[in-house]
């Protein structure tokens, strides 16, 4: 607002008051280049085996059913490249997904399932209708949230001895 003016009303007797206001809008534009942003995987979870065993077998069934596409005649060097890369970019976009926060070294994968669960348990809270199901859902909630902090103790001794163990190896 640039400018506020109060003024009389409309009626004589009234004890209302006309506000007069010049008001000025900025408008910001986002400018965009024309070109996709690519996001980084989120490669943490190939420490996991589990979710390692899931990738491995989906990328080797990709690449399976793309050696059959290959085999065909009439496929170019540039098309069976950009096959490959679909293959990879698909199987890592199913299992893996993509990277969205940086998250410090000692955070393991499991670490951050026991964050969703928690997530989970939190959100059951909110939803619940009903006192029996509220003190049943917070009861649950609390039992995660002792768990994730004893693995969060755990897993930050385990983090510090193992950045100990190596540095007493670099000093030997």
């Amino acid at each position: 607002m640039e400018y506020v003016r109060s003024q009389r009303g409309a009626d004589i007797a009234s004890d209302h008051h006309l506000l007069i206001a010049k008001m000025k809008l900025k408008l910001k534009m986002h400018w965009t280049t024309g070109r996709t942003i690519s996001q980084m995987f989120n490669t943490a979870f190939l420490q996991d085996t589990d979710r390692l065993n899931k990738f491995k077998i989906a990328l080797s069934n990709k690449f399976q059913a793309l050696h059959d596409l290959l085999n065909e005649e009439g496929t170019t060097m540039k098309g069976n490249l950009m096959g490959i890369k679909e293959a990879i970019t698909s199987t890592c976009h199913e299992i893996l997904g993509h990277k969205k926060h940086h998250h410090k070294e000692c955070i393991t994968v499991d670490r951050l399932d026991k964050i969703q669960v928690r997530r989970n348990k939190k959100a059951a809270i909110d939803t619940s209708r009903t006192r029996e199901e509220i003190f049943k859902a917070q009861a649950e909630y609390t039992e995660a949230n002792k768990e994730l902090d004893r693995s969060i103790r755990t897993n930050r001794r385990k983090y510090v001895e193992d950045l100990a163990m190596a540095a007493e190896k670099a000093a030997r």
